[in-house]
């Protein structure tokens, strides 16, 4: 039986942080192994961890350099075969594990799958769906891919080959370790399921906002890295022709998108998420 090895990062997200704990426990897998890490929490969430510590393999209580450098400090812990990482305002939904294991043992060629998932509020009501798209480098510096982060899994060996996460990078560590996998040479696959429960809340929409300058540097940074140049004029056509291509290729986040808008409207678009927006002013 492949080991599983999950890591959960987590800063100041008490209210959330059982619910992701929790999903995962609950999976029905028995070889997996759970590690937290926390650098610092004052609100609550020590507390929520040590609720849980006789059933998690480990909970590492120091400071850290950002969010990738715990992941590097959590993904360092683990002894499985296969690895995923899990936000602590996210969930993975019953049977995700085992399915994916599944998919790695019916699939021995590849080491990176992702699923997709249900974007959902603070309360856990469903606001839309999304989709993983396929794997290429390519598209992927021209912004035409975006895999579900929470719904990914890989081999240990993936995660290696790419060096693990970039802890300079406090942004989009994830698609930067992804990014890598694919350019060391790393197999990607596709699962059907919905694997997670990818939250939207008050202040998850704040910090997109306030880094979307910076992941445009990343973005722009990444793209000389594969292609070998900076980004010139003509590229940001080719862009929106890749990001076009996208529509065509995952027709059923298109239909997401035309139905109930991009993933950040759908948190805007629903009543309750509009009350949270109030309430925290």
């Amino acid at each position: 039986m492949l080991k599983v090895s999950i890591v959960t990062i987590s800063f100041n997200q008490a209210r959330f942080l059982e619910r992701a704990i929790e999903s995962v426990l609950a999976q029905d897998y028995s070889s997996l192994e759970y590690i937290i890490v926390d650098p610092g929490s004052t609100d609550g969430s020590r507390e929520v961890i040590r609720r849980y510590e006789a059933l998690i393999a480990r909970a590492i209580l120091e400071p850290d350099n950002g969010p990738a450098d715990g992941l590097n400090k959590g993904f360092a812990a683990t002894t499985g075969d296969i690895l995923g990482f899990l936000n602590s305002d996210d969930i993975l939904y019953p049977g995700a594990v085992p399915e994916a294991v599944r998919f790695f043992s019916n699939h021995p060629e590849v080491d990176v799958v992702s699923g997709h998932a249900k974007v959902i509020g603070s309360d856990d009501r469903v606001l839309r769906l999304t989709y993983s798209d396929r794997m290429s480098v390519r598209r992927y510096v021209y912004g035409g891919v975006v895999l579900i982060q929470p719904s990914t899994f890989f081999r240990r060996k993936a995660f290696e080959e790419a060096g693990g996460f970039n802890s300079a990078n406090r942004v989009s560590w994830d698609g930067e370790l992804f990014l890598g996998m694919a350019c060391a040479g790393c197999k990607f696959g596709r699962s059907d399921r919905i694997w997670s429960g990818y939250r939207l809340h008050e202040e998850s929409i704040t910090a997109t906002k306030r880094l979307q300058q910076t992941d445009r540097e990343v973005f722009d940074r990444l793209f000389q890295q594969v292609i070998g140049r900076p980004r010139s004029a003509w590229d940001a056509k080719l862009e929106l022709l890749y990001r076009t291509w996208k529509h065509f290729a995952n027709p059923r986040d298109t239909v997401e998108r035309i139905q109930r808008g991009p993933v950040s409207s759908a948190f805007r678009n629903d009543k309750s998420c509009r009350q949270q927006l109030r309430g925290s002013r």
